[in-house]
């Protein structure tokens, strides 16, 4: 079975989705779209509550969350009890919200990062795996 990635999106972040969309797939990954199409004005908080539900109930194991800034629609994702949501700029800090953090969402701001820079963070975070050890019993105090 091909493994799942939820994406969420506001109508700032349609165009870097549709973006996501095509890179997450040659990557292997079968896309679950949870968010707008459409450039009309709709609220974060409802999409990125939609996928962090999807995540900490295990539907699927990891999810891409995406507004303008990607600040909005991370903190709508961490209200979520389990859900581990992580805004990141660059490769190296998604790298290490997997490894250090064991983010199951990753947040981009899709006007503040180029479609290659966002890439670049999606296929670091979903190819880096959570090296556990001291930092178990800190995501677990994350509840």
């Amino acid at each position: 079975m091909t493994e799942r990635v939820a994406i969420a999106n506001d109508h700032a972040g349609v165009a870097l989705k549709q973006a996501l969309v095509q890179a997450v797939r040659a990557m292997g990954y079968e896309v679950l779209n949870l968010g707008t199409d459409d450039a009309a004005s709709v609220d974060y908080p409802e999409y990125g509550s939609k996928l962090a539900r999807m995540v900490a109930s295990g539907t699927v194991p990891w999810g891409i969350a995406i507004c303008g800034s990607g600040i909005g629609i991370s903190m709508a994702a961490n209200r979520v009890a389990g859900a581990r949501c992580a805004l990141v700029h660059t490769p190296e800090q998604a790298t290490l919200a997997r490894q250090h953090n064991d983010a199951n969402i990753i947040a981009l701001g899709a006007r503040m990062l180029s479609e290659q820079q966002a890439i670049g963070c999606v296929h670091t975070f979903l190819t880096t795996q959570f090296e556990g050890g001291r930092h178990t019993a800190r995501v677990q105090q994350l509840g």
